[in-house]
Formats: structure tokens, sequence, C-alpha cells
């Protein structure tokens, strides 16, 4: 039997390295963001690749749920990557209860830095911490699962040390084969890989954390400021305290 995990993330928190890592494994395959086209179609969000998004993926809520719970899977484990604001309020998580979850944060300064470099705007909604904050609570509620978090800078501190313990958590052996890979693209990468995953594609490995003296204006250090609690919230739950 396949053990599904899905991992929440924000936007611009290692989410794609992170993938990389689980499908570097010998026995993982992996899921790129299959709520995205869903997103799209609700929201009319003008994201790169929209048209293409639409094109390659279902946008019935309903039916990428049942996809990602009963459709056949060739490997022992399968990792899904979920973006938290992709995850529109309204819509029934009972789904979630068939799978194994585990949630992947960042500080909120650095996501709203990266993701205002990326497309030169950024909304509270645009980045997912506060969506995340209420999808965790929801989905421990329906699954009884302790589900473990864990930082993107931890990660990027201490990769082979966290990733032991997330395993540990979810009770499967930690990989060796989970700290480096190969650069490149991969098949399994979504139609917006060529606008967003550049440094990953070039990656073979967790880059090392490097401390960014970092300069908001008012605008951004006003979304901070408002995500910043449930970013607390989840945090103080993490892996590697």
């Amino acid at each position: 039997m396949t053990l599904r995990i899905s991992m929440w993330s924000g936007p611009r928190n290692i989410s794609t390295a992170m993938m990389r890592s689980w499908e570097n494994r010998a026995d993982c395959s992996v899921v790129d963001e299959p709520f995205y086209a869903y997103y799209l179609n609700k929201t009319k969000s003008p994201h790169p690749y929209f048209d293409e998004v639409l094109a390659a993926q279902s946008s019935d809520y309903k039916e990428v749920a049942k996809q990602l719970t009963s459709d056949k899977v060739c490997t022992p484990i399968q990792y899904q990557k979920h973006m938290t604001h992709h995850m529109l309020a309204g819509e029934s998580l009972e789904w979630t209860r068939q799978l194994t979850h585990c949630f992947l944060i960042r500080a909120p300064e650095q996501v709203v830095n990266s993701y205002t470099n990326s497309r030169g705007v950024c909304t509270v909604e645009d980045i997912g911490i506060i969506r995340q904050a209420e999808l965790y609570r929801a989905v421990s509620a329906i699954t009884g699962q302790n589900i473990p978090v864990i930082d993107s800078n931890d990660v990027l501190k201490q990769p082979k040390r966290i990733l032991s313990e997330l395993c540990t958590q979810l009770n499967i052996p930690f990989s060796e084969q989970m700290l480096k890979w190969p650069s490149g693209t991969r098949a399994s990468d979504g139609v917006w890989a060529p606008h967003w995953y550049h440094s990953v594609q070039q990656s073979t490995g967790f880059g090392p954390y490097i401390e960014k003296q970092i300069s908001l204006n008012e605008s951004q250090k006003a979304v901070v400021e408002e995500v910043t609690p449930y970013y607390r919230s989840l945090y103080e739950n993490r892996l590697g305290q």
C-alpha cells in the first residue's frame, strides 16, 4: 500500500527543493502542485503560465482530490507538494483523511521579500501563511494526526538532522539520497517551472543557509505584520528545537 505524504507549504519556501529531495529517493514519486489549475480557474489571478496551467491540469477540485487519494501509484511512497494558498476556503477537506501530512514553513519577511522579487507584488493572500495555519488546525482535527512542522531555515542549517526527524515522525526510514540530487529539469515539474524553478534546476542539494539583510517597504512590512502571528503558531511546534 502506498504511503501518500502531503506537504503543505507557501510559495518561495524551498518547497521545490524539498520535492527534489523526496523524488530522489528510490522508493518515492512526486506530484507537483495539483490544485494550481483549480486555484487559477477560481481566482483568475494573473499568474505566469496561466493558460498553460489550466490546459495541463484538471481544475475540478473534487476530481483532483479523487486523483490524489485513489489513483494507482507505482512507488511505495508518493510525495504531494501542495501550496496552501491554492486551497480556497469553503471546499471539503475530508479527502485529507486518507493522507499523511507535514507542513513546511518559512519566516514571513523572507517569503515576502522573495515573492516580491519574483512577481513584483505581494499580498497576504499570495503567500498563504494565514491559510497554512488554518489548514494545520483543520487537517489535524480531521485526521487526528500529530502533524510534523519543519522550518526551511532549519532544513538549510541541518538538512540531515531535520529530514531524519521528519522521516521518523512519518514512520519511514531516512535515506541519504534525500540530501543530493542531479541538476536539471524533471518530467514531474509543473508547466510553470520555466518561470519559478530556475534556481532549483541548477541545484544539486539544499543550499547553505545564508543570513541576509532584508529591506522591506511599508506595504511589505504590513503583510509581514499581519501574517506573523500565524507563522509563529506553527513555528512553536516545529521539529528540531
